[in-house]
């Protein structure tokens, strides 16, 4: 039996994609002695997530487990809406790691659904309580996070690598100043 964790990151942000990481371990998997401090990504130092991140790559590589981060992008949140964006991500990585519905479990944070042919549960917290679900919320945010310093570098007037794309103070002002880039969420931002 599989076990499939599910959780998101960048809903919230006015600029850039929502990502959706699904983890597929074997059930016996000792994901905990594996990734040592294994958390909630929003309780981990960024420093600390980009060690557990590393060593997922390297738990992926070795064939142990698998992985994808999954992104639906500024356009699409903007033309369908962000509950559109995230289930299409989701969808996607739960059918790429778990191709066969009765396979395994899926675990999912908050209020994230699977497609309904799937066996799951939904945990409110499960992103600080379940490990699959935790190690789901560290690939999700690490990729975003190294994604939106990627956009810095394209939009370097926005501050990106600093707030990720969050609507602080700092990226208000510059939006006021510089208007939207193609990265920004139109139907989030109220200048």
């Amino acid at each position: 039996m599989l076990v499939v964790g599910v959780d998101e990151a960048g809903r919230g942000p006015v600029a850039g994609p929502v990502a959706v990481g699904v983890v597929c371990i074997p059930e016996q998997y000792p994901i905990l002695d594996i990734f040592p401090g294994l958390n909630d990504s929003k309780k981990l130092s960024e420093k600390k997530r980009e060690a557990l991140f590393l060593l997922l790559q390297e738990e992926i590589r070795k064939g142990n487990i698998s992985a994808t981060v999954c992104l639906s992008s500024a356009k699409i949140i903007d033309e369908q809406g962000i509950a559109f964006a995230v289930r299409h991500a989701l969808s996607r990585g739960v059918q790429k790691l778990l191709p066969d519905p009765t396979k395994g479990k899926v675990f999912l944070d908050g209020s994230l659904h699977a497609p309904k042919e799937y066996e799951q549960e939904t945990v409110i917290g499960g992103d600080g309580s379940i490990p699959v679900i935790m190690l789901a919320s560290v690939a999700a945010k690490v990729t975003r996070d190294r994604l939106m310093k990627k956009k810095a570098l394209e939009y370097p007037q926005y501050g990106l690598e600093t707030h990720k794309g969050y609507g602080t103070k700092a990226h208000y002002e510059a939006l006021r100043i510089h208007g939207l880039s193609p990265e920004h969420r139109s139907t989030f931002i109220h200048l």
